[in-house]
């Protein structure tokens, strides 16, 4: 009888045995047709797809798409044809440079020339070559990436105005780069194009050492500085987009094709908060520079805010642009080191293309490092800006009220292109200071979500009201024990100077022995002076949390118009 039931439970055993066998086998076999399925999947994976399941913030630094075609048959080429390239290149860079140097050559100088000047035996070499889709149909245009790490023998003769003369050479070049060739425009004759413009695009590296043949540059303070940026602007400003060289291929006026200014371009610098602090001891003391050109006669600088991390400027430049749809407004805040070098607290940037033409924009960027790092998860701070681009002419329908009748402000112009009284042809290119009068009426209506001030959870709040220029000042009443405070009070300002003043609104909880500190909200005159009335809710800074609630409203008076 055992026998029996040993064999019965053998044979079930067994049976048992190869149907999970199979089992598991065939779940094997469609584990690894699936995976199969994936990898097949994603070796038909666009770009295009990867972005769609990736959004961009969560690659890594290293990932990088390119749409830039790989040129390697003419850096071959290149390598060929380069030592005929250097001779008959020197000769013609040194023409055309030493007339750029001799214009920027700095005031410590007497002479600046070229005494030797040879590419070396090393060619650049091409990383890249994409066709640039701009809409134009008159014109085709490409750009190159390049890369020369190259041994060039250069030497610069210079003579000081102490007449010390010193043989300079410049060494140790590594530059990387995009440059652009755009041929416009497009005939029927041989070769098909009129003229060649070219153009550093992009520079995204020019490194070099400058060298006193036998000698040190560093012995005569400030020579080796003022050379330098005497060729980083020399360059800037002969090459670097939007300047352009025009070569004629076929007989014709090309004039349209030269580098134009296409509008005014103008910036008040509001504000900065949370900036991170460079000193050891105390707070750092700020200062802007910005530009749309780097070159030094054109950057804009603000005044030095002392010990202040969240500094006030409220400051107004104005800008020549010559591409709207590739140029970009920088602004780098620095902190003040006194009679060493300035140390860079952040830097961020405005695409000009985003500016509506006529309309002021208010923007707060976030300062970053470098501007060609996209992912820096740093808190460097933000800074407060007010924009406005106003193109020549009647561009895109919209009629420029800036022309220079008057020498103001474009600002100034678009506030006061509906204001009557002024006869344009009796002062012509006069300079006159533009008076911006009105009374300004704010209603302070709410707060919410404001932090606790009190042992107890609450606070007892009210707000201060003071304008900057004229330092007028009042006050709402106090509200106890509320973090969500309702006033409705309403307060008018006799505001003499409406384009350079600014309403500063600082929130204080009321104590029986003194007052709290609890954030504040700093509004420049602009939008109201604009659209005359309107309603917003502000977050409050320097504060972890907290809202504002008011209402503008501007009534103008008067406008004086002085001149001199």
């Amino acid at each position: 009888m055992s026998f029996w039931v040993g064999l019965v439970l053998g044979i079930a055993f067994g049976i048992g045995a190869v149907v999970l066998f199979v089992r598991s086998e065939n779940k094997r076999s469609n584990s690894r047709t699936r995976l199969a399925e994936t990898v097949a999947a994603f070796a038909r994976m666009t770009v295009e797809d990867s972005r769609k399941l990736l959004p961009p913030q969560y690659y890594p630094s290293w990932v990088v798409f390119s749409q830039q075609q790989k040129v390697t048959w003419l850096n071959l080429q290149m390598t060929k044809i380069w030592p005929y390239v250097n001779e008959a290149a020197s000769e013609l860079i040194k023409a055309s440079v030493e007339p750029v140097l001799e214009q920027y050559r700095p005031i410590v100088l007497s002479s600046l020339k070229f005494s030797k000047l040879t590419l070396g035996t090393v060619a650049p070499q091409f990383t890249g070559f994409s066709i640039i889709e701009d809409g134009g149909k008159d014109g085709i245009t490409m750009e190159f990436e390049l890369q020369w790490d190259g041994n060039p023998s250069i030497i610069l003769d210079i003579k000081t105005r102490l007449g010390v003369a010193l043989p300079v050479q410049v060494k140790d070049i590594g530059f990387t780069g995009v440059f652009r060739l755009i041929f416009k425009p497009l005939v029927e004759e041989f070769p098909g194009f009129g003229a060649i413009s070219f153009s550093l695009r992009q520079k995204k590296k020019l490194d070099f050492t400058l060298k006193v043949v036998g000698g040190d540059i560093s012995a005569i303070p400030g020579v080796s500085d003022a050379i330098e940026g005497t060729i980083r602007d020399a360059i800037e400003d002969s090459i670097t987009w939007p300047v352009r060289k025009i070569i004629p291929i076929l007989l014709g006026d090309y004039s349209d094709l030269e580098l134009k200014p296409v509008g005014t371009l103008e910036v008040k610098l509001v504000q900065a908060k949370e900036l991170t602090n460079k000193d050891l001891i105390g707070k750092s003391d700020p200062y802007a520079k910005l530009y749309v050109r780097p070159l030094r006669d054109r950057m804009k600088t603000s005044k030095v805010i002392n010990n202040d991390l969240n500094p006030i400027w409220n400051e107004h430049f104005e800008f020549i642009v010559e591409d709207k749809s590739t140029q970009n407004l920088v602004v780098k805040i620095y902190d003040d080191e006194g009679l060493q070098a300035s140390e860079l607290i952040g830097c961020a940037q405005v695409h000009l293309k985003d500016l509506e033409p006529g309309k002021v924009k208010d923007v707060w960027l976030k300062l970053v490092k470098d501007l060609e790092i996209q992912r820096d998860t740093k808190n460097r701070g933000q800074v407060h800006l007010e924009l406005l681009y106003c193109p020549f002419g009647g561009e895109n329908g919209f009629t420029n009220p800036f022309a220079p009748t008057f020498s103001m402000t474009s600002l100034e112009k678009v506030l006061k292109s509906g204001v009557n009284g002024m006869d344009s042809n009796h002062s012509v290119n006069k300079k006159k200071e533009v008076i911006v009068r009105g009374v300004l009426s704010v209603t302070i209506i709410s707060a919410e979500d404001l932090p606790p001030a009190d042992l107890m959870g609450k606070a007892d709040p009210y707000v201060v009201l003071r304008m900057k220029k004229s330092q007028s000042r009042n006050k709402t009443r106090v509200v106890n024990e509320s973090l969500d405070p309702v006033w409705n009070q309403t307060f008018d300002f006799l505001v003499e100077d409406g384009l350079h003043d600014m309403l500063i609104l600082e929130l204080w909880d009321h104590d029986t022995f003194g007052k709290d500190y609890m954030g504040r909200c700093i509004l420049t005159l602009t939008r109201v002076i604009l659209e005359g009335e309107y309603k917003d809710t502000i977050p409050l800074d320097e504060a972890k949390s907290g809202k504002l609630t008011l209402s503008l409203k501007w009534t103008p008076q008067h406008v004086t118009v002085a001149f001199s």
